[in-house]
């Protein structure tokens, strides 16, 4: 295993997760202040989701940080067992574009269908990418 390119690998993920915490917590602030101003269900309901992904979010950090202090100690099972919790973190931490995608549907219905359509279509542009360099790179599954 090439550790400098899992690393970068990690980092790259590292920082979207970042930014997508950062935008939830912004969304829950302001649209949180709004919605105890003006209650609405739908946003009720955005801001539900985006709550509900924030400790997934911030279970994949300490999974990240304990993986790279500890990555050389532990044994294979073990890290294939936080990899696999890394990425169910993650993978409700994308949910959580749901609720984004709510509140610009509330904003706008012709913005919240184009968020949504545009966040499946790049989520999935994504995974496939990534999934196929790891797969190229000897990291993944062998190829069928």
């Amino acid at each position: 295993m090439n550790v400098e390119s899992r690393t970068s690998s990690q980092d790259k993920r590292w920082t979207i997760m970042a930014a997508l915490l950062g935008t939830n917590t912004a969304i829950m602030l302001f649209q949180g202040i709004e919605q105890d101003k003006n209650p609405k269900m739908i946003r009720e309901l955005a801001l539900s989701i985006i709550a509900a992904a924030l400790p997934f979010q911030a279970i994949y950090f300490l999974i990240y940080t304990f993986l790279l202090e500890h990555e050389k100690s532990l044994p294979q099972e073990r890290i294939r067992k936080l990899d696999l919790a890394s990425g169910l973190c993650q993978l409700v931490a994308y949910a959580s574009l749901v609720g984004v995608a709510l509140m610009w549907y509330d904003l706008s219905s012709w913005v919240g269908f184009s968020f949504i359509l545009s966040s499946v279509l790049a989520i999935l542009l994504i995974r496939t990418v990534m999934s196929r360099v790891e797969i190229e790179d000897g990291k993944g599954p062998p190829a069928a």
